[in-house]
C-alpha cells in the first residue's frame, strides 16, 4: 500500500524550520512529528524541484505538490477503452428472457471493434452486477402478517396554553401485509403499556388478529435481537399467545424486512407533519382525530388497480380478493370443507344404494297381469320379501297409499276369490 503524502501545510512548515530557521534534521523531526527518513526524502524532492527558499507568495498548494511529486499518474486499473453502459444492458437482460450476454457482446463489438473481448466483457459485467443491492419480492397472504413500528418523528402537542409547553406524541403504526390497510394511533410514550394498547386497538380496528406479528426490534418488544432465537418480552409474548398469533421480529437495521410499515410511516409523516404543519394540537384525541380524518381516510380511499377496490372497502367486504380478517377466512374455509364432506357422504350413500338395487334386481323376475281393468306389475320375489303394488293412472306410476305387503301365495288366493265373486 503506498504511503500517504504529507499535507502541503506541513511541507511548508518543514521547509521553514529546516531552511529558514536552520534547525537540524533531528530537531525538525521532533517539532513536526515526521520521521527523519521522510524529512530526508522531502528535502531531496525540494532540491530536485528547482524551487528556492523562500517560496513565492503566489505559489499555491496544488502547484507546490505538482513540483514536488510530479504529475499525478493514472489510477491503477485505468482502462483505455470506455466501458459500455452496464445499467442499460442489465435492463435489457431482465426485460427479455431470450437475450444473453453473447448476443449483447456481439452487438457491442460490432459498434466498438476495438472493445473488450468476450471473456473480459463478461468479467466486467459480473463485477458491476455484484455491486447491485440484493432485493426480493415479498408475497403476502390475506390475514397472515401485521407489520408494526413507531414513526421516527413525533408530533408536538400543546399541553399548557399559559406557558406554551409542548409534549411530543409518538405515532404507533400497524399495516396489514396483503392489502396495506393501515392503522395509526398517537401515544405519549413508547413504553410497554402503550405498546400493548396499540396492538389491542389495531386488532379492534382490523376486526381480528393476524397469524404473525412482525415488529421492529424495540427494547419494549425484543430484549435481545437474534435472527434464530430472539428473546421477546414476556408480556408481549403472552399477549400474542392470547390472540393466537406468532411473533416474527425483523433483523436489526434491516428496514427492507418490513417495507409495508416503512412506507406507511412515510405517508403518515408527510400528511400529518407536512400538510397539517400549521395546525396546533392540544390533546392526543385531536391528533388521533386528525389522523383518522385526513391521513387514514385519504390513504384508505385510494383505489387499488389490481382489485378495483379501496382498502377500507376490502375491509368491510368479506368477499374481497385479499380478505385480511382471519375469522371470516376461517369460517369460509370451514363452510367449504363441510360442504365437500356432505357431498362426499351423499355420493357414497347413493353408490351403496345403487349397488343394493342392482343386487335386488338380479334376484327378481318381473311379470304383469290384469286386475279389474288395471295393469299391475307383479314382481316375483321370495316369500319373506313381499311386494309393492303400483297403479298406472294418467300415464304415471303412483304408489298405492293403502297397500299391504303380502306374499305371492296370499295374492294368488285373493285374486282367485275376486275372479269367482267371493269377498275378500
Amino acid at each position: 500500500m503506498p504511503t500517504e503524502r504529507i499535507a502541503m501545510r506541513r511541507v511548508r512548515e518543514i521547509l521553514r524550520l529546516r531552511l529558514g530557521a536552520g534547525l537540524s534534521l533531528h530537531e525538525t523531526a521532533r517539532r513536526t512529528g515526521v520521521a527523519r527518513s521522510t524529512l530526508r526524502e522531502m528535502m531531496a524532492r525540494f532540491e530536485r524541484s528547482g524551487l528556492a527558499w523562500p517560496l513565492p507568495l503566489d505559489l499555491a498548494d496544488a502547484e507546490l505538490e505538482n513540483r514536488l511529486y510530479g504529475e499525478a499518474a493514472g489510477r491503477q486499473g485505468w482502462r483505455r477503452v470506455a466501458e459500455p453502459d452496464w445499467a442499460a444492458l442489465h435492463q435489457q437482460l431482465k426485460g427479455n428472457k431470450h437475450l444473453t450476454l453473447q448476443v449483447l457482446w456481439d452487438e457491442y463489438i460490432a459498434a466498438v471493434p476495438d472493445g473488450y473481448r468476450y471473456s473480459r466483457f463478461c468479467e466486467l459485467y459480473a463485477s458491476w452486477e455484484h455491486r447491485l443491492p440484493v432485493t426480493i419480492r415479498q408475497t403476502h397472504i390475506g390475514g397472515e402478517k401485521l407489520f408494526i413500528d413507531y414513526a421516527g418523528d413525533t408530533v408536538p402537542v400543546l399541553v399548557d396554553r399559559f406557558t406554551g409547553r409542548t409534549q411530543p406524541a409518538h405515532i404507533f403504526v400497524a399495516v396489514m401485509g396483503a392489502s396495506s390497510l393501515t392503522f395509526a394511533h398517537a401515544t405519549w410514550t413508547e413504553t410497554l403499556p402503550d405498546w400493548i394498547e396499540g396492538h389491542v386497538r389495531a386488532f379492534a380496528f382490523f376486526g381480528g388478529a393476524p397469524q404473525l406479528l412482525v415488529p421492529d426490534n424495540p427494547k419494549v418488544a425484543v430484549i435481545r435481537a437474534c435472527f434464530y432465537d430472539p428473546q421477546v418480552n414476556r408480556t408481549y409474548a403472552e399477549m400474542a399467545a392470547h390472540y393466537d398469533a406468532g411473533l416474527l421480529p425483523t433483523r436489526p437495521r434491516r428496514p427492507r424486512d418490513k417495507p409495508k410499515v416503512e412506507a406507511a410511516v412515510r405517508i403518515i409523516e408527510r400528511w400529518l407533519l407536512g400538510k397539517l404543519r400549521h395546525r396546533r394540537f392540544y390533546s392526543l384525541a385531536e391528533v388521533n382525530a386528525a389522523m383518522s380524518r385526513w391521513v387514514i381516510r385519504s390513504f384508505q380511499s385510494l383505489i387499488i388497480r389490481s382489485t378495483g377496490r379501496c382498502r377500507s372497502g376490502m375491509k368491510r367486504s368479506p368477499s374481497a380478493i385479499h380478505g385480511d380478517d382471519p375469522h371470516v377466512t376461517g369460517r369460509r374455509s370451514l363452510r367449504l370443507a363441510s360442504g365437500i364432506l356432505r357431498l362426499a357422504v351423499s355420493l357414497a350413500v347413493m353408490l351403496s344404494a345403487i349397488k343394493s338395487m342392482m343386487a335386488l334386481k338380479s334376484m327378481f323376475k318381473p311379470r304383469s297381469f290384469a286386475l279389474q281393468g288395471l295393469r299391475v306389475p307383479v314382481i316375483s320375489c321370495p316369500r319373506r320379501l313381499g311386494m309393492l303394488l303400483f297403479t298406472h293412472c294418467s300415464r304415471r306410476l303412483q304408489p298405492v297409499t293403502n297397500f299391504s305387503i303380502i306374499s305371492r301365495r296370499r295374492l294368488n288366493v285373493r285374486m282367485s276369490r275376486r275372479r269367482w265373486g267371493y269377498s275378500a
